[in-house]
Parts: structure tokens; sequence; C-alpha cells
């Protein structure tokens, strides 16, 4: 988490997740962070949670530490989602989760992640159901998070 404790994930047992690679500096900022805040509102007490990862492999558009990364995200757009320490996505020291993640749903180019706000479904059973590109918005999987919701 972002105070460096490990967190399981069991904890999220039994939830509809949708995983992010976030960053406060990127082209995608202004258009993601208040679309994820739109979607954890809606859903969070149906069973769906948000778990943003910030991370600074790209175009170092993570520069700053934990705490001001949450700050940045709490403050500016109310996201009451976890918000988790700084991670590698890709490459030696990339965090065990994204190497879960990227290995059951690779991208359009190989199982890298390409860039800031890649966005993983993961269904109530921990199966990774889906993986859309930073240019997706997160309203637009709204109807995918829905469907594994069961709402209507």
């Amino acid at each position: 988490d972002v105070k460096g404790q490990d967190v399981e994930l069991s904890k999220y047992k039994g939830k509809v997740l949708l995983i992010v690679n976030v960053a406060s500096q990127c082209g995608f900022t202004n258009s993601n962070y208040p679309e994820l805040t739109t979607l954890y509102q809606k859903y969070k007490d149906q069973g769906f949670e948000i778990l943003a990862f910030p991370c600074n492999q790209f175009g170092g558009q993570e520069p700053g530490s934990n705490e001001e990364i949450q700050e940045f995200a709490c403050t500016r757009f109310k996201a009451e989602y976890p918000v988790f320490s700084k991670v590698n996505v890709n490459g030696k020291e990339a965090d065990p989760l994204y190497k879960f993640l990227k290995s059951s749903k690779g991208g359009f180019l190989g199982d890298s992640i390409k860039w800031n706000f890649t966005k993983f479904l993961v269904n109530r059973d921990g199966e990774v159901v889906d993986r859309y590109a930073p240019t997706t918005s997160p309203l637009s999987i709204e109807k995918d998070i829905k469907k594994l919701l069961n709402v209507a």
C-alpha cells in the first residue's frame, strides 16, 4: 500500500476489480481519473473495486513520492479507491501482480504494458477477463463492469 505495507489480494476476493497503472503527469490523467472516480462512486456498493498502481516507467510521468501521489489523486480527483505504492509494471522488477495480469491477458503488441492507464478487468473469481488500452476511456468499460456485477 502507500505506506509500504503488503496487502493481501484476498481482501478483494469476490469483488469485480479494475486494476490500472496511473500517473499524475500523463496526457490521460485528466480524463481517466475523473471517470475512474465516477465508476467507483456508482458501483462501489455493488462489489466493485478499483486498484490504482502509480508507475513512473513511462516518460517519468509519476515522479512524486507515494504521499504526494496519494494527495494528488485524493484531493484533485476525489479518489476514494486504493492508490498503492509506486510499482514497476514491466521488466525484471515488475510487480508480481502485473506479471500475473500480463501473463493472463497479453496486449496487442505482446505482454508489455505500453503506457500509463492500461486497465485490467478481473471478475469475482479472480480471473482477468479483459485488458484495455490507455486510450480506452474508463466510462466506455462500464457495460463490461455491469455485466460482471450482474446489474441492469
